[in-house]
């Protein structure tokens, strides 16, 4: 093992023993309580095994662990759930896009939306990300996954308080800033509004941005407007002929697909159904590029508070609900930038054999 992995593991031993309770019976799991005011902020997983291991056994796990084991901390953001993996030791991910599919599987895996490595800094940031999907492909990046990314950062260094950084990713340039509450705000940059840079392949119709386009999916005609936070969303307050949409009614796993395959999207697209609670208040389901419906999508939630003032439904500054909880949106006038605040936290510790 080398030496990087030998401290991660050291690590994630030390803080799951700090915060585990008193040690459970023999054999047993034992899992902090989530009811009332009791509820932790991080829950941990403990197992106390009195029976010794014989030196044959002994030596067969050790060697297992040192030749194959990926040490990993799941946290969650909102429901968004990854695996974060300590990858600073190297420029090339510790697992390949097929290995990271079955570790997102929540029946046959640990269970993720998706898998978030931790690798050197490049291009003159302090750190660089790259994720893996629950389907085995890569997005540019992840708006919950960045919070969490910034938490795992936290952990690994060690940090306390207030801390900035910055994040290499395949959109460009990422700032997050964990502040004294635990919260996570991220400097998600400017949105990108042309068109072909999104990418899709509608016609402008507002400033050279597609601003409620119409978008023909099984015989309904849909309202969209197009935004890039570095990858590509589908935004749609409803569809011509329908009524208000009322977001919890939606069937998602049968038009979300419709959506993210769509011939006018090149690239695929996230796609935000939205529903207007206030001019400062928004309610949002999403169905994920190469993951499906999620809890919470970070990069989706900038992009419905763009639309909605592209559209002028909105003001800039908004809470969207999600199904995993809210967001603090807010796309500055003064700088053009977009700005998320929400939180990140760990859920468990492990290993796993891939």
């Amino acid at each position: 093992m080398s030496p990087a992995a030998t401290a991660a593991a050291t690590s994630f031993a030390a803080a799951a023993a700090a915060a585990a309770p008193t040690a459970p019976s023999r054999g047993c799991v034992s899992l902090p309580f989530r009811g009332g005011s009791r509820a932790p902020r991080r829950a941990v997983a403990s197992m106390a095994v009195s029976t010794p291991r014989s030196a044959a056994a002994a030596s067969f796990l050790e060697r297992r662990e040192s030749e194959r084991a990926l040490h990993f901390v799941k946290y969650q953001g909102l429901g968004n759930d990854f695996i974060m993996v300590d990858n600073r030791d190297s420029s090339e991910p510790k697992v390949t896009p097929e290995e990271a599919s079955k570790l997102c599987d929540r029946n046959f895996g640990i269970g993720a939306d998706g898998v978030i490595f931790v690798m050197p800094g490049s291009n003159g940031a302090d750190y660089t990300m790259r994720i893996f999907n629950s389907d085995g492909s890569e997005p540019e990046m992840c708006g919950n996954g960045v919070r969490c990314f910034a938490r795992f950062i936290a952990e690994l260094e060690n940090l306390q308080g207030t801390h900035s950084f910055t994040i290499h990713t395949g959109a460009g340039l990422i700032i997050p800033e964990i502040q004294s509450d635990g919260q996570v705000k991220v400097d998600m940059g400017e949105p990108i509004l042309s068109g072909p840079d999104i990418p899709t392949k509608l016609l402008a119709t507002k400033n050279k941005a597609v601003v409620q386009a119409e978008l023909e999916v099984e015989g309904l005609t849909w309202h969209v407007t197009c935004v890039s936070m570095g990858n590509p969303h589908c935004v749609t307050f409803g569809a011509k002929d329908l009524k208000a949409l009322q977001v919890d009614d939606l069937k998602l796993s049968e038009i979300g697909p419709k959506f993210e395959h769509h011939e006018m999207f090149p690239a695929r697209t996230n796609t935000e159904f939205v529903q207007v609670l206030s001019r400062s208040h928004l309610k949002m389901r999403v169905w994920e590029r190469g993951a499906g419906a999620t809890l919470a999508c970070g990069t989706g939630a900038c992009a419905v508070v763009v639309a909605a003032v592209l559209e002028g439904r909105a003001e800039r500054k908004c809470v969207v609900d999600l199904p995993g909880g809210p967001l603090e949106i807010e796309w500055r006038e003064d700088d053009n930038h977009v700005y998320m605040t929400g939180p990140a936290e760990a859920v468990f510790y492990g290993s796993v054999v891939h």
